[in-house]
Formats: structure tokens, sequence, C-alpha cells
């Protein structure tokens, strides 16, 4: 698909909408900015449960999994925080007997200077979805994100000194109202009226089913 696009002179970019959003923006700026020193960490869990066999998510040919429906998030922030591609991938993954996709997979990611980011995806449990990014002088914690909400203020959590583990500084950053899916509309939409790169290229894309290939071949499929 790419390499038609590019031939025929057509924009394309997989729709991994939560990087537009202002929360992940902001949370990037600070990662960056030296506000919680060198990144050394990144932690994170995104779940919910489904083991109904005639849904697309829980068939093995449809590409199906964790991993490839959810996990695919927690690689890729990961990519984008450390800016750079895994150079040692460990990962432990458990398939369903029955269905053959992988319903718990839990992996650490190593990158250039020795980040590393752990990441636990699962349609086994309970749903909910945290970040938190580890630095040497102090953490961001990104309350909803994945699947922000269009309808409420969202937050992220900056702490950096204090009195730890009994009283730490942090403060709270309330963004208002955004539809993550909306801002990733209007940056395509502007890519194409200007003739402009896309926000994030499909190389990424490429790069990140990558990684998701070398976790689950931890543990083929029967």
């Amino acid at each position: 698909m790419a390499r038609a696009c590019d031939a025929a002179g057509v924009k394309l970019a997989e729709a991994f909408m939560y990087r537009h959003h202002p929360t992940w923006v902001e949370a990037m700026r600070l990662a960056g900015n030296g506000s919680i020193g060198d990144v050394v960490a990144v932690q994170s869990w995104f779940s919910y449960f489904n083991d109904d066999a005639g849904n697309i998510r829980n068939r093995l040919e449809n590409g199906g999994g964790a991993t490839m429906d959810i996990g695919c998030y927690n690689i890729n922030l990961s990519r984008m925080v450390f800016g750079a591609e895994p150079i040692d991938i460990q990962a432990s993954v458990r398939r369903d007997p029955d269905m053959g996709i992988d319903i718990v997979s839990s992996a650490v990611l190593t990158f250039p200077g020795g980040g590393q980011s752990t990441f636990t995806c699962t349609i086994r449990s309970e749903e909910y979805q945290r970040v938190h990014i580890i630095g040497t002088s102090g953490r961001i914690e990104i309350e909803i994100p994945f699947n922000i909400p269009p309808d409420r203020e969202t937050r992220i959590f900056l702490t950096s000194g204090g009195n730890p583990p009994v009283d730490y500084e942090t403060v709270t950053i309330t963004f208002p109202v955004e539809d993550q899916y909306t801002v990733q509309a209007r940056l395509f939409a502007q890519a194409i009226l200007d003739d402009s790169p896309v926000a994030v290229p499909i190389t990424d894309a490429i790069a990140n089913m990558r990684v998701v290939e070398a976790i689950l071949a931890t543990n083929p499929p029967d």
C-alpha cells in the first residue's frame, strides 16, 4: 500500500489518533525539554475484555489479538517518546488455546542509550489504560492516553521534587475538550490542501509493525 500510494502521489498515514491530541503534544514537550530530566523508562498498560469468538478482534485470520489491536499503541508511544527504534525486544505472549490469538502480551523494549519501555496489553481483563514516562528528576502520568474522551476535560500529571515517597510535588495540567479524531482529520486534510508532508509518515507505521511481529513471533500460533 505504501509503495502504491507513493507511486500514485497519494498521501497515506496510519490513524494513531492519540498522537495529535493536546495532552500528548504537551506530554512530549515536557518529556523533551528537561522537565523530568532525561527519560529513563516508559511504563504503559492498555486493556479491555472481549471473548466473543465472532468478533474480528478474536479472529487470528483477520489479524486479531491483543498486540495487533491495542499493543500497537504501547509500542507506538514507546518509539515516539524515545525517538528511536528498539535494539532489543523481550516478550511474553499468552495465546487463547482455541482462537489462537494472543490475549495477554507483555514486552520489554530497549532503546539506544539504554532507555526501556515495559508494557502489558490484554483483551481479557478489566478496561484500563495508563502511561508513565519516568525521568531522572521527575515523571509524567497520562490519565487517559489512548481513548481520550471528546466530551470532557483531560489531564496529565507532572511530578518533580517534593519529599518522596510521602509528599511529591505534582502539578495537574488540564486540557479543554478536544476530539482527537477531529484533530487528526484536520491535520491530514491540511497536508492534502497544502501538499505538505503528513504529520506522521507511513514509514513510522511500517517500523511499528516490525516490532509487533517480533513480539508475536516469541510465541507463534500452533
